[in-house]
């Protein structure tokens, strides 16, 4: 269960604890809308494909000292107004998927659909940052219907690989560990990493490639994988003869 700060916890900008809550209760219902609608097409994806490109789905609420620092560094006034309009994550989804892929086929998915509004795409595969982060952000809005008004609410989605977001993960707890300003050889580590990375969702990507074409030949079970990693079909089987028989 998602926690939601107490007031008492709050910076002293929030002055209306009933405005405040009524912005929780908007990008906490647009957080279940765009996990509601990410379940539903993994769901139709294995049903007509037999295949889920969604390893798993989270998402957060930021808090309310994390808004506070992004309006101070804009330069703005610390009113929940201005954190609406200015911060662009307050609620985020996150999608890990299997292969790099399954990144664009969901995000192609998720344009599609009539009732959400792209506001901004960040793609950091095509063009990772400096310290080697790849991921794939979508700004989007979505209507939350409440009782006597429609509100478009902003959610951030990232959708990266299993392998995009082990380095993810790690690299922030190693920067953590030093407040953001990690020595230039660890700094040079983690970008050797990186393209480690890269490499690897390449390789499992080339990987699952034959392994698909094989499926649609119907002789996956013919398979050897040799040592140097290369993928041949199986020449004893007797489909594979000459004459074909």
């Amino acid at each position: 269960m998602r926690k939601v700060k107490q007031m008492s916890d709050l910076p002293i900008y929030h002055n209306n604890n009933e405005e405040w809550s009524q912005m929780l209760l908007l990008y906490d219902s647009a957080i279940k809308e765009i996990s509601t609608k990410l379940e539903i097409l993994n769901n139709e994806f294995k049903l007509s494909h037999q295949y889920n490109p969604i390893e798993h789905i989270s998402s957060r609420l930021k808090s309310s000292d994390s808004i506070a620092r992004k309006l101070r560094r804009r330069e703005k006034e610390l009113t929940i107004a201005n954190a609406i309009q200015y911060v662009n994550d307050i609620a985020g989804v996150r999608v890990i998927c299997s292969f790099s892929s399954d990144i664009y086929r969901i995000a192609k998915a998720i344009s599609s659909q009539n009732d959400i509004e792209i506001l901004k795409i960040k793609d950091y595969i095509q063009n990772p940052k400096e310290n080697g982060y790849m991921s794939y952000h979508m700004i989007v809005t979505i209507p939350i219907f409440l009782s006597e008004k429609t509100v478009k609410t902003k959610v951030e989605i990232q959708i990266r690989t299993i392998a995009m977001d082990f380095w993810a993960s790690l690299e922030h707890k190693i920067y953590y560990k030093f407040e953001g300003k990690a020595p230039h050889g660890i700094r040079a580590e983690l970008k050797e990493c990186a393209n480690i990375v890269a490499f690897l969702d390449e390789k499992m990507l080339s990987i699952n490639e034959y392994v698909k074409e094989y499926a649609e030949k119907g002789v996956v079970n013919d398979m050897l994988i040799d040592v140097d990693g290369d993928t041949k079909p199986e020449k004893k089987k007797k489909r594979w003869r000459a004459g074909g028989h």
